[in-house]
């Protein structure tokens, strides 16, 4: 009898695991294919000296769009984010940029729609970039500039120092590429980044069929269901600890949907997970202060459980 079990289990768990393998790898191909285009037109330095041009308000908007369609890793992001600061753009426009940079990119966009469809993925990017935007707004007004630290980062061919954003950086630009040679390198990038990325993916589909074959739905709905007041917040906390990455963290988000999770305490998870991961504070906490990486932290919990709140109210 316990045997049987084991192998339903077992089945159960393979037959998902495959599902989702069906539907994630064809998607997180394009979408590899997408982040690699991106970086092509939008390199680093581009994005820097986008964003140096812009003051807050609509900047805010500038910096959030930017960091949606420009997929940065947090060891890209952080760069970024020294250079913004080095050049002297606000810090409120930086944030925003910081904010929408890990949780709306082509992998979170392209994964969520193959997985819950279209007006969800639709809902999640206008949510998570209206929070961006008004966070980093919020960040400008508190002068909180004081809790940069007087940094020097070096990436690539480029030395970086924010010195409390009162220094500018030095920025190459390469305007020489073709179209064909852009798309040439990007089709090659995206084979790498796909390689490269695939065991996190994996990982995440492995978690998420472990999860749906053989962890009782009940005891998920007495931890993170709809009766348990407190479920959004902490799933928002406890996406942290767990990171592995969007390609990782939305196939776990789609099982633990499947079992019966509400939807918006799922993307409170993968919102708390992508922001508040811990390589990322490691890395932040290179360019912040304590008190404005908690601030920082804060915000993008807030973020993760407003959003989580309202996708339970409208797609209860």
């Amino acid at each position: 009898m316990i045997a049987e079990r084991h192998w339903n289990i077992i089945a159960e768990s393979g037959s998902y695991f495959i599902d989702l393998a069906i539907v994630l790898v064809p998607l997180f191909i394009g979408a590899s294919f997408l982040v690699g285009l991106a970086k092509e037109y939008l390199p680093p330095e581009r994005v820097e000296s986008i964003l140096r041009a812009h003051d807050g308000g609509v900047g805010n908007a500038a910096a959030a769009g930017l960091g949606a369609v420009t997929p940065f890793c947090s060891c890209s992001t952080v760069p970024i984010l020294a250079g913004l600061l080095g050049a002297g753009a606000p810090l409120g426009l930086s944030f925003s940029f910081l904010l929408a940079s890990p949780i709306v990119n082509w992998i979170a966009i392209l994964l969520l729609l193959g997985l819950f469809g279209a007006s969800i993925t639709i809902a999640y990017i206008m949510l998570a970039l209206t929070t961006a935007v008004i966070g980093g707004i919020i960040i400008g007004r508190l002068d909180l500039e004081k809790y940069v630290k007087d940094v020097k980062i070096t990436t690539q061919d480029r030395e970086i120092t924010t010195d409390g954003g009162t220094n500018n950086s030095t920025i190459e630009t390469n305007s020489t590429k073709t179209h064909k040679t852009r798309i040439t390198k990007a089709g090659k990038g995206a084979l790498s980044f796909f390689w490269d990325t695939l065991p996190y993916l994996i990982i995440g589909m492995g978690i998420g069929a472990l999860i749906h074959g053989a962890v009782p739905q009940d005891i998920l709905q007495q931890v993170a269901g709809p009766d348990n007041p407190l479920a959004t917040p902490i799933a928002a906390v406890v996406g942290a600890p767990v990171y592995i990455g969007m390609s990782g963290m939305l196939p776990i988000a789609s099982s633990l949907f499947d079992q019966g999770i509400p939807i918006g305490t799922v993307m409170a998870f993968v919102i708390g997970g992508a922001g508040v991961s811990i390589p990322n504070l490691i890395l932040l906490n290179k360019l912040f202060d304590r008190r404005l990486l908690a601030i920082y932290a804060g915000i993008v919990l807030t973020i993760g459980i407003t959003i989580g709140v309202t996708f339970n109210t409208i797609f209860h």
